[in-house]
């Protein structure tokens, strides 16, 4: 049965078994720390959140999760943020077992990468980065919070920001200190700040990324052209939205803060908002500029082959490409003296189109449900299918219907729309005789 499954229906359904899995034991009363059982659909909420590395919670992770609960939420951003085939992998290759072509398929669209060549190097460097990365930023984020919460748990802290931060789920234990504020305590803190953007945007950049710089160094011309453009447009989408929010906010959520911690502060809602969902500044206080520039960045995401959701740093680039070329009449899409494959265009106006469509139809489904304003459920949809996990309003209010639709959304900007859609469509046998040809007319 299985091996008649497409290596994009593995994962849609791989993904849905550890959701499973994820609610089942959230649902167990040893999960709680009031003894109880979690209500089912905010049980099921959670595992999805966790799984598609969101950061969208009902419930403050700390208050309400046991230890046990806390480390089922944890795994299930490992495996969420990984894959679950990068740990399958790693069990095969502990067991010396030889990866099979059918397997190396399933790796190679789970990492988004565009050639089956190399795949199982390209894995056993994600993990071994993966553990270095996550390692580094633990011992670092230790530094900080065992003076403050002791060692034990200033340690474990330190672990599940990291992994946290790493896979850009969102999740965290801040609770301890200020309940359901997420960052906000450490607004002024350069360290923890610091080092959190860093893993978020080594974790949203890209594994494949990863391989070429490794294999190159520093030297930006000898990388491929999905390196030069996720590289780029990372910075891009950075710098401008840094500076946008600066002044946006400099007299409003910023009102207060000293120059470098205004800085600071935008900085970081420049790189969460895209992909990761911690704040250091709720995002109720945003201004409505400030709002709808990070539906933006929720709805771009991060890269290909990452732990970050959205229509992906490269597709957004190839819009803007498509644009010009389009303006100047060229007949292709070029990139560092580099011309794209002719469809590519076509490819990322259908995700786009997709994602547009299925979020703005849940906004509308949900303000026709839930009593909140539109911009709280704009910022919460995008929030979700960009895979984001920053809210405006509280998420554990929601009615059951809102939060299943979210979890839908959370699943399909995991997973990717396009890949979705194509993992249960048949293909369509085009006809032999191919229909006359008419012009219409278009903008």
């Amino acid at each position: 049965m299985i091996s008649k499954l497409s290596s994009i229906q593995i994962l849609v359904i791989g993904f849905f078994v550890i959701i499973t899995l994820g609610t089942i034991l959230l649902l167990l009363p040893c999960a709680t720390r009031d003894g109880e059982t979690t209500n089912f659909i905010n049980a099921f909420f959670t595992a999805t959140s966790a799984t598609c590395v969101t950061g969208l919670a009902v419930f403050d992770t700390y208050s309400h999760w046991t230890l046990f609960g806390q480390i089922t939420i944890l795994s299930m951003i490992q495996i969420g943020g990984l894959g679950f085939m990068s740990i399958a992998t790693f069990l095969s290759l502990a067991m010396r077992r030889k990866i099979t072509l059918k397997e190396r398929g399933i790796i190679q669209e789970a990492l988004n990468m565009p050639e089956i060549a190399g795949v199982v190097r390209l894995m056993k460097h994600v993990l071994f980065g993966t553990v270095l990365f996550e390692l580094c930023g633990a011992i670092i984020f230790s530094i900080r919070f065992v003076p403050i919460m002791g060692f034990a748990r200033g340690v474990y802290t330190a672990v599940f920001h990291s992994v946290s931060s790493f896979c850009n789920a969102g999740f965290d234990l801040f609770g301890r200190l200020n309940s359901g504020s997420s960052m906000e305590y450490f607004n002024g803190d350069v360290l923890i700040n610091v080092v959190t953007m860093a893993l978020i945007v080594i974790g949203g950049i890209g594994f494949y990324v990863w391989e070429d710089i490794h294999r190159n160094g520093l030297h930006f011309k000898k990388y491929k052209l999905h390196s030069k453009m996720v590289i780029s447009m990372t910075l891009v989408l950075i710098v401008i939205p840094a500076v946008l929010f600066f002044v946006l906010e400099r007299n409003h959520a910023y009102k207060g803060f000293s120059t470098p911690q205004a800085i600071m502060s935008a900085s970081f809602q420049s790189v969460t908002l895209r992909t990761a969902g911690f704040s250091t500044v709720a995002s109720s206080q945003l201004t409505d500029s400030s709002s709808l520039l990070g539906c933006v960045l929720m709805l771009i995401g991060g890269s290909p082959g990452s732990t970050a959701g959205g229509i992906k740093t490269t597709s957004f680039m190839i819009l803007i490409l498509g644009v010009f070329s389009i303006i100047s009449k060229r007949d292709s899409i070029t990139a560092f003296k580099r011309r794209l494959p002719h469809g590519y265009l076509s490819k990322v106006l259908a995700i786009l189109t997709m994602y547009l469509f299925f979020a703005l139809l849940s906004v509308g489904i949900i303000c026709a449900i839930d009593p909140i304003e539109l911009r709280e459920s704009l910022f919460q949809v995008f929030s979700a299918i960009g895979t984001v996990g920053v809210d405006m309003t509280d998420t554990g209010a929601l009615s059951n219907i809102p939060k299943v639709i979210l979890s839908i959304l959370m699943f399909f900007g995991r997973i990717g729309g396009l890949s979705l859609a194509l993992a249960f469509s048949k293909p369509i046998v085009s006809p032999p005789v191919k229909y006359p040809m008419e012009k219409i007319s278009v903008g």
